[in-house]
């Protein structure tokens, strides 16, 4: 049986959903987006969650109340991409066929590039916000001193700040539990910098420095021992330490080896089989896309965008609350005059980055990594977010998530 649509969506994560609420408005024909999943979660939350700051069960809904009235949704895996043919086949082998596709599935984790991390993950030796943000808190609260270590994978992820958010918070939590003075904070990462825009990595040193973190560098995750508590890493040129305090390294095979009586990290992230093995994808697995209107090099029907699009840019949400205007202009003006619209995306991304219970700094950057704030934010009378600030924490906390359930998910102007 095949089905066939003007526009199929391929994700019902937030670019998915917002392309095809903001679609609707078009009038464009028939429209349908393709997900398996049951729930539908606010996952920029999960940072608070495994802080004891914010209810879990309140960054979940069901797929079915996010999915815009008069879009048909196709609760199946995405098996094949065959551009060609416009046609998608899934693992029921549904085909389906489109005048224009949008491809937003997303990210998945590929646990196998850190080896023992899946297995340190399922013994709960180690804990992911990512994955499980409850096990984190949970963690936390059971942790009582000794070395907490906190890194994250050499590939692309969600939000690369979203580590050391919730490292800063959980320096606050054993400050509250009064065991800091027994615990050594530890941020090892790939990274030659803290944080690519150079006015906000002056700010999270200087965090760094207060919380007596203790920084390092060029430290690409390689394995992770569950049964003795030592994640193992390579050392890259870049490698260095800042406000380093004795910690008793191993070294074996070529790695060293920082034990450990915490660990937070993010599993590695790759692009969906899908689009890995498909002819839209890049030498590294995503997807490619024209960096300024997201349409893909070599079909003209085809747009992807967000966490799979191959974009040098942060994979965030803030990211896509740009991108998403850009394709529908596009896919509206090729549907109505056969050709893209002259609307043009500069790299826009955004990381609140959580630096204590009640603190924020924004960071918001564009391609070249210069720092853009939202003018809006005066509003609030912020007038550096660059800096930590309270209301910052407001925004983090309660505004954005009104925003997006109620504005972007249907497809409003934020």
């Amino acid at each position: 049986m095949t089905s066939h649509y003007n526009v199929l969506i391929i994700g019902a994560g937030t670019a998915g959903l917002m392309v095809a609420s903001q679609l609707k408005k078009k009038r464009i024909g028939s429209m349908a987006i393709i997900d398996p999943a049951e729930t539908h979660y606010y996952q920029p939350a999960w940072t608070l969650v495994g802080a004891g700051a914010y209810n879990y069960k309140k960054t979940a809904r069901p797929m079915k109340s996010v999915i815009p009235s008069g879009v048909d949704w196709i609760k199946e895996y995405v098996a094949q991409l065959n551009p060609e043919a416009n046609e998608v086949i899934t693992k029921n082998d549904t085909k389906i066929t489109y005048d224009f596709l949008v491809v937003a599935p997303g990210l998945v984790y590929d646990f196998s590039i850190v080896e023992g991390l899946e297995e340190a993950l399922n013994k709960k030796v180690v804990c992911s916000n990512y994955t499980d943000p409850e096990e984190t808190w949970n963690q936390l609260q059971k942790f009582k001193g000794g070395t907490a270590l906190f890194t994250q994978p050499p590939t692309p992820i969600k939000c690369g700040g979203a580590p050391q958010k919730i490292m800063y918070l959980a320096e606050s939590h054993f400050q509250k539990s009064r065991i800091r003075e027994k615990t050594n904070v530890i941020f090892a990462t790939n990274g030659g910098v803290i944080f690519g825009v150079k006015k906000v990595a002056e700010t999270l040193m200087n965090v760094v420095k207060r919380k007596d973190i203790n920084l390092r560098f060029g430290h690409v995750l390689k394995k992770i021992d569950a049964d003795n508590k030592i994640a193992w890493y390579a050392l890259a040129d870049n490698q260095s330490e800042h406000n380093n305090k004795p910690v008793k390294t191993q070294e074996k095979d070529g790695l060293v080896g920082i034990p450990f009586d915490f660990l937070h990290t993010a599993p590695p992230s790759v692009a969906p089989a899908f689009v890995k093995n498909s002819p839209l994808a890049n030498e590294s697995g995503w997807m490619k896309v024209d960096h300024k209107n997201m349409q893909s090099p070599d079909y003209s029907n085809i747009f992807g965008l967000g966490d799979v699009a191959a974009l040098p840019t942060a994979k965030t949400g803030a990211a896509i609350r740009k991108q998403v205007p850009i394709v529908v202009d596009n896919i509206d003006n090729l549907i109505k005059n056969n050709k893209v619209g002259t609307m043009s995306y500069n790299g826009y991304s955004s990381c609140p980055l959580v630096t204590d219970y009640g603190k924020m700094v924004l960071a918001e950057f564009d391609y070249d990594n210069n720092f853009t704030p939202d003018p809006k934010l005066k509003q609030m009378l912020i007038k550096d977010s660059s800096k930590e600030h309270w209301r910052l924490w407001l925004l983090k906390k309660y505004m954005l998530p009104y925003l997006y359930w109620n504005k972007m998910l249907r497809g409003k102007a934020v």
